[in-house]
């Protein structure tokens, strides 16, 4: 039997395919009758979706299940306020028989090429010796370049998938170039430019980029992106002998200061035209690229509605779907 997506089980399907684990918990049943015992509530995935997964018989667990596990499922569809994937057994998947692609949703433009198209824009549009070579030294790290190529823009809200931060980094330089056209006298491009390539280049270590899931390292629990961004910054312009002290004090800046908002997680709010610019195009980007993936993915609620998505907090309108106008 070939691949078994969750969007294409229903109730009273009979399941034997792979999912991987987003989630696991072992809860106790609350029947007097079954004190001391305990079942394990599992959120089971693929590329299309997620489902609950239920393992009401231990004596099936033959080992640990552990987030970002695939597993061989077998089981039946039942409908307990809303499907519910009973499992009768699993098996582990061993990590080279895994195809990535059933889990893990890929950026419909190729990295390589978006990666040739950032390296032309540089060339282009970053006029200062020193913020050029720092960007020579960046694209020249393969290491780097192969993580940043790589990475996920997020886990969950925006550009979340593989090659997703170098879609999203692409998208907050052709919003930031816009806005210089628009105010040159008052915006510097070439740092403008380099703020935009650097500011979310902390991700390349925050998410484990072996993890269906995206999970966070260490790291990236502790630090977060920011922090570990600011780190790689400062260690490639360590490399640069002479680069100005000022120069990289702005730099710093639209990097700590690219949430926006404390509350939002910036250690400071932007305080350059470069800084308050780079903050508008980053989010920007991350919330039409929200819109778009809600239009995409969640299905029409009402035929002119989406469903309510929890992180926009709302419903979006789909004109084209729209019934008489009046």
């Amino acid at each position: 039997m070939g691949k078994q997506f969750v969007r294409d089980l229903k109730v009273g399907s009979y399941v034997q395919s792979q999912f991987f684990v987003a989630d696991v918990a072992e809860l106790p049943y609350s029947s007097p009758g079954r004190s001391g015992e305990s079942f394990l509530k599992i959120t089971l995935g693929d590329i299309s979706g997620t489902i609950k997964g239920m393992i009401w018989d231990r004596s099936i667990v033959h080992e640990p299940i552990y987030v970002d596990d695939v597993l061989y499922i077998c089981g039946e569809v039942k409908d307990y306020f809303g499907p519910q994937l009973n499992i009768s057994s699993y098996e582990k998947v061993e990590r080279e028989k895994i195809k990535r692609s059933y889990f893990q949703q890929v950026s419909a433009r190729d990295p390589e090429e978006m990666w040739r198209e950032l390296q032309q824009i540089t060339a282009t549009a970053v006029k200062d010796n020193y913020l050029a070579a720092l960007l020579d030294r960046f694209f020249a790290d393969t290491e780097l370049s192969a993580r940043f190529k790589l990475a996920p823009a997020a886990r969950v809200i925006h550009h979340n998938y593989l090659g997703g931060l170098l879609e999203h980094t692409l998208e907050v330089i052709t919003i930031c170039r816009h806005a210089a056209t628009l105010y040159p006298r008052q915006l510097n491009e070439s740092l403008l430019v380099s703020g935009a390539i650097f500011h979310d280049l902390g991700k390349i270590e925050e998410y484990n980029l072996e993890s269906l899931s995206f999970q966070q390292t260490d790291r990236g629990r502790l630090l977060g992106h920011i922090a570990i961004g600011l780190e790689l910054l400062q260690q490639k312009i360590s490399e640069i002998i002479g680069f100005p002290r000022g120069l990289k004090m702005e730099l710093e800046h639209i990097i700590l200061s690219h949430h926006g908002e404390k509350e939002w997680g910036s250690p400071e709010i932007p305080q350059t035209f470069e800084a308050f610019t780079l903050f508008h195009a980053d989010l920007l980007s991350a919330r039409l690229k929200q819109f778009a993936q809600v239009m995409g993915n969640s299905g029409a609620a009402d035929g002119a509605w989406t469903k309510r998505d929890r992180f926009l907090k709302r419903s979006i309108f789909l004109a084209g779907e729209a019934g008489e106008i009046m």
